[in-house]
């Protein structure tokens, strides 16, 4: 089900913008020039369907892709661009901040994290909230190929000892070799029908509508 073509659907700067289809979502989550893009468009076999740029923060709305009509993929802005405006930064944390507190129709989120660096402050803030919500969280180490074998294993396991506890599970992922990419297909998946199977989740903030 999560291998199904997917077409971009809108980009929103508001809340008040959402979709209104009452079918579940799956974000994805992290910071500027993390390989989000890189990594949306190898799952969906599909280039181009979300844009590479060498331009961190370029993304600065939230993207929604209609997967094979059942679900979105929604694409998150990245944060941690120090060159974005103050007003900027603010205004795109604000909104991702909304969406995820309050979005109903959210199944999880998949957590980007650039193996080479690990966890910066800003992730583990992300991190943090997201293992505090209960939400379902699939935290991606990115860019392995760029690190040796050993560092490799390192970064991952590093990410399992801290947050593998918190409830929050870890793969890691190279878009070069496609290394991950099943078992993050198979986690969609596994959450989506879990979402299906519960009705729902509903919202931290207690909403019963969504948007």
């Amino acid at each position: 089900m999560a291998g199904l073509p997917a077409r971009f659907v809108k980009g929103v700067v508001s809340l008040d913008g959402l979709p209104r289809a009452r079918i579940p979502e799956i974000a994805a989550s992290g910071r500027s020039n993390v390989g989000k893009s890189s990594l949306l468009n190898v799952l969906f076999g599909r280039k181009g369907l979300a844009r590479v740029s060498q331009t961190p923060g370029k993304t600065q709305e939230i993207n929604f892709f209609a997967v094979g009509g059942s679900w979105h993929l929604v694409d998150l802005p990245g944060y941690g661009y120090a060159r974005a405006p103050e007003s900027a930064k603010a205004k795109w944390s604000a909104l991702v901040r909304d969406y995820l507190e309050t979005r109903e129709q959210l199944a999880g989120i998949v957590q980007l994290v650039d193996s080479r660096h690990g966890a910066t402050a800003l992730d583990r803030e992300m991190l943090e909230w997201l293992a505090s919500t209960g939400r379902p969280t699939l935290v991606v180490a990115t860019k392995m190929d760029k690190i040796k074998r050993n560092a490799q294993n390192v970064a991952r396991k590093a990410l399992e000892t801290e947050w593998g506890s918190r409830g929050l599970e870890v793969v890691g992922f190279s878009a070069v070799t496609r290394d991950g990419k099943r078992e993050i297909l198979a986690w969609i998946d596994r959450t989506l029908e879990a979402w299906r199977h519960a009705g729902g989740f509903r919202s931290a903030a207690g909403e019963g509508e969504a948007r």
